[in-house]
């Protein structure tokens, strides 16, 4: 979801085709796996780039859900979902590059479909590593550059779509950006949505421990 600052309304047109250009993959795939990411969290979850709210039927272990999303528009929708969340749930206007938190002091931290659209995805995963507590989750869901013909086709098409879509980039390698920021790897899975050469079929999933911040 739109992480940048974008217009001073946020990105109305779209935040308004996004759910329902989505809905289809949202359905068969997406919804499933978002079920399996967040489902089983505990704590205090930070959901980062939380958009339209896609997440917030799913949770349903968690102490505490505080869903960041800074652009206007999407936040917009995100509050108009919130009975659909079944734990305390506060909306949040921070982004991903400053996390409202002080250190060690959140048990999850989530990222599905923002990754690829965060302006510097370091400083981001920075981030996140500061406020989870030593053994803290980070789980994500991302589609990501993939690799062969494709890949090289995305690279080409990544500067035109960030422009028509919010921000988004079709060029990140998320599992790696995610490793080399100080996290440990449980779990990834890579899949394909739809036809190889589609700009999103590349998806990643992903589970990671974080060790403690270096000072």
């Amino acid at each position: 979801m739109p992480d940048s600052a974008g217009p001073a309304k946020g990105h109305r047109i779209f935040a308004a085709v996004y759910d329902r250009m989505s809905a289809p993959v949202e359905q068969a795939v997406l919804g499933p796996r978002r079920a399996s990411l967040v489902g089983p969290l505990t704590g205090r979850v930070l959901d980062v780039g939380a958009g339209t709210g896609a997440n917030l039927p799913h949770y349903r272990a968690a102490d505490e859900v505080v869903a960041l999303e800074p652009d206007p528009a999407m936040r917009r929708r995100l509050a108009a979902r919130t009975d659909e969340c079944r734990v305390p749930l506060t909306v949040d206007p921070s982004g991903a590059d400053a996390l409202p938190a002080t250190d060690g002091s959140v048990d999850a931290v989530v990222f599905t479909l923002v990754l690829c659209t965060v302006p510097d995805p370091v400083r981001a995963l920075a981030e996140a590593r500061r406020v989870l507590r030593p053994g803290g989750r980070l789980v994500a869901l991302e589609h990501v550059v993939g690799d062969g013909r494709p890949a090289v086709w995305r690279r080409r098409l990544a500067p035109l779509w960030s422009r028509i879509a919010a921000g988004c980039r079709l060029d990140r390698d998320t599992a790696a950006t995610v490793g080399a920021a100080g996290f440990t790897l449980d779990e990834v899975e890579h899949l394909t949505v739809g036809p190889a050469w589609a700009p999103t079929a590349r998806l990643v999933q992903l589970r990671a421990t974080a060790a403690p911040a270096s000072r």
